[in-house]
C-alpha cells in the first residue's frame, strides 16, 4: 500500500503512531474471543485506510496482500481502474494450486463495469482473467511491455528486464485515472505515443526497497580489507526466484569486469605467485566469492525456489562458494505485546536445517559446476563455532546477526577477495539484513 499524501512526502513517525494507536485502542475494546484482533495485513489495511481518510489525499494506490478475492483490500468497491501483474504459483496453499486457480482468486479484485488491465499471461491464466471480466462487464485490456524507446534515453529506475512489463501497466493505470477522474484529457495508453515528462520522471527516478537492490556494506569495506556486498532481492516464488538469480548473475558479471578493466597490471608476465595483486593506484585487486543468504517461510517449496536459482544462476557462469541459511528476526504476523519475537534460545531451526539438505543435494547432483569457483583465491573460513551447523556448501546459523558476523569476519581475513552476497526467499530477511547492515 502507497500513501500519497499532497505534499509527497512520507508520513512522519509521529503521525504513524497516533493513527496507530487510535485504530489499535478502538479494536481493543471491542475485541473478543469470537471477533479476535485482526490478523497483521488486515490490521495494516484498516490503519492505511485511516490514514488515508485523515490525510485526504489525492489518491491511494492499493496493493492486495495476496490476493484478490479475500484480500483485506477488497472492501474498495468501486476503485477508479484495477490491474493484475504477471501470475505465478505464489501463495498456493491459499490461492490454488494451479495458474487458473490463482488467477480466479486475482480476478475477485476485478468490480462491476471499472476497467481492468493486465499484462500477457500464460493461456491457461488468461482465459480465467477474461472469463471472470466478461461476467462482470469489465473492459480487460492487456498491456505491452514498456518501450525503452519512450524513455528518451534513460533507464528504469527499478532494475530487471521484467520491470518493464510492470512500467507498461502502471502508465496505463495511471493515464486511465486521469483520465476518468478528468485530471487530463489525454490517452497515454498509446504506446507509440511519447510519454509526459512526469511520467518519465517516475519511471527513472522509481524505487523499491529490497527488489534488485544493492548494497555495500559500510561496516568492512574499506581500502585495507575486502569487500561485502549484499544483493538483496525478495523473490519467494519459481518465478521470481529465476529472475533474482539472472539479475543477481548480470550485476556481478558488470561489477566484475569493471573490476578488471579498472586493473591494469605491471607487466604481461600474468604471474601472481598467488599473492594479491595491487592496481597501479596501489588498491588491491579483489577476486570475488558468491554467497547465499537465503530463508523462506515454511509454506513455499523450496524443491521447486533453490532448483531455479541455483540453475539460473548456473546458467550465467555463477557459482555459489557457501550458502548461508537463518530464521527471521522479524516473525511479526500478530498485533499486540503477545507478538513479540522469541528469542534465541526459543528458535526452532529444524526448517533450516531442511533447505539445507535441499542445498547440499542439489549440490551432490551439480558436483562439477559446483566446484567451478576459480574466481575465489582463498577457502572462506567455516567459523563452525558461530554456526549450528555447517557442511561442504553450506551452514546454517541461529540467528541474521551471527551470519552477517561470519561474513565480516570473514571479509577481513580475505582481504584480495570481494563478497557478494545475494540474499532472498523473504521480503522479511530482506527488511532484517537492511537494518543490520545500514545502522
Amino acid at each position: 500500500m502507497l500513501l500519497v499524501p499532497k505534499e509527497s512526502d512520507d508520513i512522519s513517525e509521529d503521525k504513524f503512531l497516533a493513527y496507530f494507536w487510535w485504530c489499535y485502542d478502538r479494536l481493543k475494546e471491542k475485541a473478543t474471543e469470537d471477533i479476535p484482533m485482526p490478523s497483521y495485513f488486515r490490521f495494516l489495511a484498516l490503519l492505511a485506510f485511516k490514514i488515508f481518510t485523515a490525510e485526504q489525499i489525492d489518491v491511494a494506490i492499493l496493493e492486495v496482500g495476496l490476493g484478490g478475492r479475500f484480500d483485506a483490500t477488497n472492501v474498495v468497491q468501486k476503485p477508479v481502474v484495477c490491474g493484475i501483474s504477471s501470475l505465478g504459483y505464489d501463495h498456493m496453499e491459499i490461492l490454488g494450486n494451479t495458474l487458473g486457480e490463482i488467477a480466479g482468486e486475482k480476478a475477485g479484485i476485478f468490480k462491476y463495469g471499472v476497467p481492468a488491465f493486465t499484462v500477457p499471461q500464460p493461456d491457461e491464466a488468461m482465459r480465467v482473467l477474461e472469463e471472470n471480466a466478461s461476467k462482470l462487464d469489465v473492459p480487460l485490456q492487456v498491456v505491452p511491455p514498456l518501450d525503452a524507446s519512450l524513455l528518451n534515453g534513460l533507464k528504469l529506475g527499478l532494475e530487471g528486464e521484467h520491470q518493464y512489463m510492470n512500467a507498461g501497466l502502471a502508465v496505463a493505470l495511471s493515464s486511465t485515472w486521469l483520465q476518468r477522474t478528468s485530471q487530463l484529457g489525454i490517452n497515454y495508453l498509446d504506446t507509440t505515443s511519447p510519454l509526459p515528462e512526469q511520467f518519465i520522471k517516475g519511471l527513472t527516478m522509481a524505487n523499491l526497497q529490497g527488489r534488485a537492490q544493492i548494497v555495500p556494506d559500510r561496516y568492512t569495506n574499506s581500502e585495507t580489507s575486502g569487500d561485502l556486498v549484499f544483493y538483496l532481492d525478495g523473490a519467494h516464488s519459481p518465478e521470481s526466484m529465476e529472475i533474482c538469480a539472472r539479475w543477481f548473475s548480470l550485476a556481478i558479471k558488470e561489477e566484475n569486469q569493471q573490476e578488471t578493466f579498472d586493473f591494469q597490471p605491471p607487466n604481461s608476465s600474468g604471474s601472481s605467485n598467488g599473492l594479491p595483486q595491487r592496481q597501479h593506484d596501489g588498491k588491491i585487486r579483489k577476486n570475488s566469492a558468491q554467497i547465499l543468504l537465503f530463508n523462506c517461510m515454511s509454506v513455499r517449496d523450496p524443491q521447486l525456489l533453490l532448483p531455479s536459482l541455483m540453475k539460473t544462476c548456473a546458467r550465467h557462469g555463477v557459482y555459489f562458494k557457501k550458502a548461508l541459511f537463518v530464521p527471521n528476526a522479524s516473525v511479526y504476523n500478530k498485533v499486540g505485546s503477545h507478538a513479540l519475537p522469541p528469542t534465541e534460545t526459543q528458535i526452532d531451526l529444524s526448517w533450516q536445517f531442511a533447505l539445507q539438505r535441499v542445498w547440499e543435494n542439489l549440490m551432490l547432483g551439480d558436483k562439477v559446476e559446483a566446484k567451478n569457483t576459480d574466481n575465489a583465491s582463498e577457502d572462506v573460513k567455516d567459523y563452525t563455532e558461530l554456526s549450528a551447523r555447517s557442511c561442504e556448501n553450506s551452514a546454517v546459523f541461529s540467528s541474521l546477526p551471527l551470519a552477517i558476523k561470519w561474513l565480516r569476519d570473514s571479509v577481513q581475513q580475505n582481504q584480495s577477495l570481494r563478497f557478494q552476497v545475494l540474499v532472498t526467499g523473504s521480503l522479511h530477511l530482506i527488511g532484517d539484513v537492511l537494518k543490520i547492515v545500514k545502522k
